[in-house]
């Protein structure tokens, strides 16, 4: 395969003004905050994180105990999951990840 390269001499102010723009129509696209706020069963949960519910369930279990941090709710016997709260939960155990 060839590849082609070529330097060209763009200003770095008309750089900065395409980035701004970029974000400006793409950042409220991935802003977490705009994400409805679905309430997920633990069949829908499951399927969302890609996972098992044995999972999820250890993930559950772990959190009523005090040694996670799974945002999960219990109504009468039912377990119910904020898709936002996945998502931000998601994104903080990813941080932790990364700084291993």
């Amino acid at each position: 395969m060839q590849t082609i390269s070529f330097q060209a001499d763009i200003p770095d102010e008309f750089i900065d003004r395409i980035a701004e723009r970029v974000i400006a129509k793409f950042g409220p696209l991935l802003a977490t905050d705009k994400v409805p706020d679905d309430l997920l069963t633990i069949e829908e949960a499951t399927a969302f994180l890609s996972t098992s519910k044995g999972q999820v369930y250890q993930w559950v279990d772990k959190s009523r105990h005090g040694l996670g941090d799974f945002p999960f709710m219990k109504m009468k016997r039912l377990l119910r999951f904020s898709k936002k709260e996945i998502i931000q939960w998601m994104k903080s155990n990813s941080r932790r990840l990364e700084t291993r």
